[in-house]
Parts: structure tokens; C-alpha cells; sequence
């Protein structure tokens, strides 16, 4: 009788416990895991391969990374370039044909909408140029949806048996965020045709949207750090047309960009750039919630 009861329990475990496996989620940045986890909830597992504090561009193929990617459904990052020193290695170290580029399992979030920056010709000599356009598309809302429609009909293709779970969560997070970006419009009028020097492209999306101007950036060229003749340059360009404030990522060294706030006046400004570049930036929604502010803030003083 015993034994009976105990194979009973089991039966009503079974039915009552979920009738899936979750899929199991490779994010390169941070962003790209905050968006999985809004459209999979409890069905995915989600792994980040970065913080925000840490340079996206420079990261080593650690044999962790490895094990993860060895063992994922789905590798979702950003694309165009921005992994090329790591991602390739990972991938190929790694020999999970379900997600090597090609197949259902390989998510590029900038391959789904249209890019800035893209140059016209290759030349290395102008440094860390990314020959399909500037990656760093998160920081636009309104991209960031797109990809968010894109990124969750590939989770109907990978696990058609939850394909409504997925197109429901989808549907709520764009009457979300289609609010939230309308409050963000309101708020950020004020900071239209206001003039940056930023330490490094990252924001172009951003200064896009916000119809803000990037006038000047810390790097001589893109991706090579600031130097003190460069520095010297943007001091004496300042004096002459001073911006309104200067800008750099949690990731990104203080320094370069403190000095040049000393030396001409010009407020330093650090953003979190991603999520969990700032306590308050714990999400997607509060990433441009405390942007916003705190570039407001700013302009405010």
C-alpha cells in the first residue's frame, strides 16, 4: 500500500510540475540577458557572459565561456563586430553546431535592425572601425524594441510547444515599453541639440535618439585610449566651444575624462551604459530611467 501511495505522489508531481526544460540562454552583454528574461520568464535560463563593468571589445574566451556556450540553446550578442576578438573562439572551441551562425540557436541583435556609422571603405589606420556599422544599438528604445520582436519569435522557433507563453510576454513587454518610451520622450525634450564629448562611440545610438551631438570623443581614434596631446587638443578646442557635458560608461577609466573637466569646467558625466552599470539601472526600464535623469540632471545645474 506503501508503495502505491509513493507512486501516486510521483504521478501528481509530475503533473503538476512544468512541462518544459528551460532553454538555456548565452548572453554576451548584459542587455541582451535583461531582454531574454523579459520575453522568457521562467522558461529560459539565462547566463550573461559580461558586466557592465567590463569593456565588451576585450574579454577573454575563458574555458567557462566555453562550457556554457558548449551547452546553449540559444547565443544571443550584440553582432557586428563587437565580439569579434572573443566570440568566434567561443564558438569554435565550444563545437555546438545549435548555435553556430546560420542556425536557430545564433541570435546578432544589430543583424535585425537597420545600423549607424557603416563606413563607406576599411581603413585600420582610423582604429577600431566596425565594417558592419556601430554595435552598440541597445541605447536606441526604439530599436531595442524591434529586436525585442525579433529576438522573441526565435524562442517560438526553438520551443514551439510554448509559442504562446512567448508571444504573450512579447505583447506585454511592447505595451511596456511603448509607455515608457513616451515618458522618456517627454522627460528628455530639454536635452535636444545639446552638445557631448564622449569617451568612446558607444553612445551614438543614444545621442541619436535624444537628438543630442557628439562634437568631440576622448580616444583619438576609436578604441585607442586617450592621450595627453589629444587631451591638450580638446582642452584648447573647449575653451573655444565648450560642450555641455562629457560623457563616459561604468566600464570606462575616470580619468581621462575627470581631467578634462577640471581643466575646462565642463561637468563628467558617468552613465551606466547597461544594465547594472548603476544600482538604479537593475533592468532595462530602469537603465533609461536613471540615464535620462541623470543627463537632466546636468543640464539642470
Amino acid at each position: 500500500m506503501q508503495g502505491f501511495q509513493i507512486a501516486l505522489l510521483v504521478s501528481l508531481l509530475t503533473l503538476v510540475s512544468p512541462s518544459f526544460a528551460a532553454l538555456k540562454v548565452f548572453a554576451c552583454e548584459p542587455e541582451w540577458a535583461a531582454l531574454s528574461k523579459e520575453l522568457g520568464g521562467d522558461r529560459v535560463e539565462v547566463y550573461s557572459a559580461t558586466s557592465a563593468r567590463q569593456d565588451v571589445h576585450r574579454i577573454q574566451a575563458r574555458p567557462s565561456l566555453i562550457a556554457r556556450v558548449r551547452n546553449a540553446d540559444l547565443v544571443v550578442c550584440s553582432g557586428a563586430e563587437l565580439e569579434a576578438g572573443w566570440l568566434p573562439l567561443l564558438l569554435r572551441r565550444a563545437a555546438n553546431a545549435r548555435v553556430q551562425p546560420g542556425q536557430v540557436g545564433h541570435f546578432m541583435a544589430a543583424e535585425q535592425v537597420e545600423r549607424l556609422d557603416i563606413p563607406s571603405s576599411l581603413d585600420r589606420a582610423e582604429g577600431d572601425v566596425h565594417a558592419a556599422g556601430n554595435p552598440h544599438v541597445h541605447l536606441d528604445p526604439q530599436r531595442l524594441l524591434s529586436i525585442a520582436h525579433a529576438l522573441g519569435e526565435r524562442l517560438q522557433r526553438l520551443d514551439s510547444a510554448n509559442a504562446g507563453a512567448y508571444q504573450s510576454a512579447l505583447q506585454d513587454f511592447e505595451a511596456r515599453w511603448s509607455a515608457a518610451m513616451r515618458q522618456w520622450r517627454q522627460r528628455a525634450a530639454p536635452l535636444a541639440q545639446k552638445t557631448v564629448v564622449v569617451h568612446h562611440k558607444d553612445w551614438r545610438y543614444l545621442l541619436d535618439w535624444l537628438q543630442m551631438q557628439a562634437v568631440a570623443s576622448l580616444e583619438p581614434k576609436p578604441g585607442l585610449p586617450p592621450s595627453a596631446s589629444h587631451l591638450a587638443r580638446l582642452k584648447a578646442q573647449m575653451a573655444k566651444q565648450p560642450a555641455a557635458m562629457i560623457l563616459r560608461a561604468a566600464y570606462q577609466e575616470a580619468r581621462p575624462s575627470l581631467w578634462l573637466s577640471e581643466q575646462s569646467g565642463i561637468p563628467a558625466l558617468e552613465l551606466p551604459y547597461t544594465v547594472g552599470g548603476s544600482e538604479r539601472a537593475d533592468d532595462l526600464f530602469g537603465l533609461f530611467d536613471d540615464t535620462i535623469d541623470r543627463l537632466l540632471l546636468v543640464i539642470a545645474k
